[in-house]
C-alpha cells in the first residue's frame, strides 16, 4: 500500500486522527473544544516552534502591472523612448530617486525598500494576468484555466496554520473580493479569505460589511449603519441561540459564527470609528479625475489600506487589498499622472505613518506589487504593455530596514542586471515573518503531498 503514491500520507493522517480522538475526551473534560484541539494540532505540527503570534502581513496588490520606470526604478538617463515623459525625484536617502510624481513616498524612503530586480523562472509559464496572479500568490504555476487556484494562496497557507491562534478574527481578509490566485485550492473551504464585499471608499456613505454569509444558510444582508449593525447581529445571535440552529452547524462553521458576530470582529470592521482627519489623510477616489483614459475606472482603494491597518490591529494575519488596475497600455503617463500616481503616494505612505503611529510597523509588513512590469519601450499609443522580464517590488516593517535597493535592472529596465530574485523569494520572507513552516506539506486533489513553497529564500539584504 505505501508503494502507491499519497498512501503513506494517508496511512499517516489517519494515525494522527486516531491519536487526536482518543484525547478528544479527556481535553473536552478541561474545555477544550473539537474546533481547539484542531487548532492545537494544526499550530504544533504545521507552524511549529517558529510561529509568531502578533505578527501581521499586509499585501497591496496593484494588479495590471505598475510600471518600473515611473515609479520605483525609472532611468532618466535612457533615451526619450525609454524613460518616457516623467522626470526624476531624490529621496531622503541619497543615491535613491523615484518618479517625479512620488513626493512622499521620496520623503519617507527611509521606512521602505525596494526590489529592483523581481522576474519570474521559466518554468513559471507566464502568458497573462491571471497566470501572473497565481505565481504572485501561491508560488506554484497557474494551472490551463489561470483564473482558478491548483495550489492554496499565501493567505490560505497562513489561515491554515495560524487561525487557532486568534480564532476571535479571521486569519485571512480579502478586500473587498477575491481575485484570481486568492482561493484555497486544496486547503478547502475553510481556508479561503473573508471577503468585505463592500468598498470603504466613499466619506459620506457609513462603511458596513453587508453580507456576512455563512455555508448554513445563516446570513446578514443590507446593514445600513453601525449602530444597526451592532444590533442585527446581536439579535439574530440570540435568535440563532433560541432556536438550537448552532448546534445543526459544524465545528468550523461555529468558528465562522463566532468571528462574524464576536466583538472583536465587529470592532475591527467598524471604519466608521476613524477620525476624519485619519480617513482624509488616506485620500478619497472622488478628490481625483473621475474616470481614465486608460486602465479602467478611478482608483478606488485608498480607504481600503485605512482597513487593512485596523484589521491588522485587531489581529487578522494577513489582509490582501484589491488596488487595481495599473493594465496602462494606453496614455500610460496620463492615467500615472492623473489618476494613479497621487493616490497611491498619498494612501501609501499614511499606511506606513499609522502603522508606525499605533506601533504596528515592526509587527506588520507590507508588500507592495503586481503581477508584472510594463515594457522598456513607450508603444505607438503612449503606453506601455506588458512584460514580465523584470518588475519593482516597495516592502516595509516587519523588520525590513528601511531605504535599500536590493538588485538593479539594466540600463533599460528590461532585465535584471545583478542579484535576480523571484516570486518565490518574496513569499519566502512572508511566509518567515507570519512564522509559516514552509516545509509543510498538504495533500492536493489528487492526493499527492504538496509542499507550501516549491522554492525561495528569504530576502536576507531587506533585514
Amino acid at each position: 500500500m505505501d508503494r502507491i503514491p499519497g498512501c503513506a500520507e494517508f496511512r499517516k493522517t489517519l494515525e494522527l486522527n486516531r491519536r487526536g480522538l482518543l484525547r478528544l475526551g479527556a481535553l473536552g473534560a478541561s474545555g477544550l473544544t473539537l474546533g481547539q484541539l484542531l487548532a492545537a494540532d494544526s499550530q504544533a505540527s504545521e507552524a511549529g516552534t517558529a510561529s509568531k503570534k502578533d505578527t501581521s502581513v499586509i499585501i497591496l496588490w496593484m494588479r495590471g502591472g505598475p510600471s518600473q520606470l515611473e515609479l520605483w526604478d525609472p532611468k532618466p538617463d535612457a533615451p526619450a523612448e525609454i524613460r518616457g515623459e516623467f522626470g526624476t525625484i531624490e529621496t531622503k536617502v541619497p543615491g535613491i530617486r523615484l518618479g517625479e510624481h512620488l513626493p512622499l513616498s521620496a520623503k519617507m524612503m527611509d521606512k521602505w525598500s525596494i526590489i529592483r530586480s523581481m522576474h519570474f523562472r521559466a518554468e513559471d509559464g507566464l502568458t497573462d494576468h491571471s497566470s501572473g496572479d497565481q505565481v504572485c500568490f501561491t508560488g506554484y504555476p497557474a494551472a490551463k484555466d489561470p483564473s482558478s487556484n491548483i495550489s492554496p494562496s499565501v493567505g490560505s497557507v497562513a489561515k491554515r496554520q495560524l487561525q487557532g491562534f486568534s480564532p476571535e478574527i479571521p486569519a485571512y481578509v480579502m478586500i473587498p473580493k477575491m481575485v484570481p490566485g486568492t482561493d484555497a485550492s486544496y486547503l478547502g473551504a475553510n481556508c479561503k479569505p473573508f471577503e468585505t464585499q463592500a468598498d470603504p471608499g466613499n466619506l459620506e456613505t457609513p462603511f458596513s460589511v453587508p453580507n456576512l454569509d455563512l455555508s448554513g444558510g445563516l446570513s446578514v444582508d443590507r446593514i445600513e449603519s453601525r449602530r444597526q449593525l451592532v444590533s442585527s447581529l446581536d439579535q439574530i445571535r440570540r435568535s440563532v441561540d433560541q432556536s438550537g440552529q448552532m448546534a445543526a452547524l459544524d465545528t468550523f462553521n461555529q468558528q465562522a459564527w463566532e468571528i462574524v458576530t464576536g466583538p472583536k470582529a465587529r470592532e475591527a470592521f467598524d471604519l466608521e470609528s476613524e477620525p476624519r482627519a485619519v480617513r482624509e489623510r488616506y485620500g478619497f477616489p472622488e478628490s481625483y479625475t473621475p474616470r481614465m483614459r486608460a486602465g479602467g475606472d478611478r482608483p478606488n482603494w485608498p480607504q481600503r489600506l485605512l482597513l487593512a491597518r485596523r484589521l491588522v490591529q485587531a489581529g487578522v494575519r494577513l489582509v490582501t487589498v484589491d488596488c487595481r488596475w495599473w493594465d496602462t497600455h494606453d496614455d500610460n503617463f496620463w492615467a500615472l499622472k492623473n489618476g494613479f500616481l497621487p493616490p497611491w503616494d498619498m494612501a501609501y505612505t499614511a499606511l506606513l505613518e499609522d502603522l508606525e503611529r499605533h506601533g504596528l510597523l515592526e509587527k506588520t509588513m507590507v508588500l507592495a506589487w503586481g503581477e508584472m512590469g510594463r515594457t522598456p519601450r513607450v508603444n505607438a499609443t503612449a503606453g506601455r504593455d506588458h512584460w514580465a522580464r523584470v518588475f519593482s517590488v516597495a516592502m516595509a516593517g516587519g523588520g525590513i530596514q528601511g531605504g535599500r535597493i536590493v538588485g538593479s535592472s539594466d540600463k533599460e529596465a528590461a532585465i535584471p542586471k545583478d542579484n535576480p530574485k523571484i516570486a518565490q523569494d518574496v513569499l519566502a520572507t512572508l511566509y518567515r515573518h507570519l512564522g509559516v513552516n514552509t516545509k509543510a506539506s498538504y495533500l492536493n486533489h489528487f492526493g499527492r503531498p504538496m509542499t507550501v513553497l516549491p522554492c525561495g529564500e528569504p530576502i536576507h539584504e531587506l533585514f
